[in-house]
């Protein structure tokens, strides 16, 4: 089973992670693990995926990866959007809303504008159906049939997640590592984003 990260950010609630965001969102380029509440529980913390991750897109930050804590709470990192990363259509749309909303901060926003400058916002990336198993992950998964358990439990936004990121590089040897490093990913039971607890193969 994964070890817990070192000193996971635990906050109240929503506010405090905005709050927190708007004073280190330039100052932590590695990004932070975030304690969040599994579904609506109030204690330690009430701070919801969703809402975490719509904050995140506000400060200009994304979600990556994702690990089981306990039956209250689960972790997640959040860090700086990379330059030139992929937008996720999901993500995109959630980003729409914020703007209407009037939510954006301006970091946010700015990563919102390059986007649209340079053709990723239209590029958008869509779910696991429409995204090949490149043959290189199809080696990988069938060297470690843990990885191919966990693979065959994962929810479509990882798996297209995963995918994805196979796709998009350029160079067969940055893909290979790539793939190797998402197989122990799965091998250590941690996801791209959160997924509910108990549906990973355990050691």
């Amino acid at each position: 089973m994964a070890t817990e990260p070192s000193d996971p950010l635990l906050l109240p609630d929503a506010a405090a992670w905005r709050a927190w965001l708007d004073a280190h969102e330039d100052d932590t380029p590695e990004g932070v693990w975030v304690v969040l509440a599994r579904k609506a529980r109030p204690a330690p913390t009430s701070l919801t995926r969703d809402e975490a991750l719509e904050e995140a897109l506000c400060s200009g930050w994304i979600d990556a990866q994702a690990r089981s804590r306990d039956t209250d709470t689960s972790l997640q990192r959040y860090c700086p959007r990379r330059r030139r990363s992929s937008w996720s259509a999901r993500n995109r749309e959630i980003v729409d809303r914020l703007v209407a909303e009037g939510r954006m901060r301006a970091r946010g926003q700015a990563e919102v504008d390059r986007a649209r400058e340079d053709g990723r916002w239209e590029a958008a990336y869509g779910g696991a159906a429409t995204l090949e198993v490149p043959p290189v992950w199809s080696r990988a998964l069938a060297a470690s049939p843990r990885a191919t358990a966990a693979w065959e439990l994962l929810t479509a936004q990882n798996r297209s997640a995963i995918l994805h990121r196979l796709a998009t590089v350029v160079r067969d040897e940055t893909r290979e590592r790539h793939a190797a490093r998402f197989v122990a990913m799965l091998e250590r039971g941690e996801t791209p984003h959160p997924q509910r607890r108990g549906t990973l193969p355990a050691e």
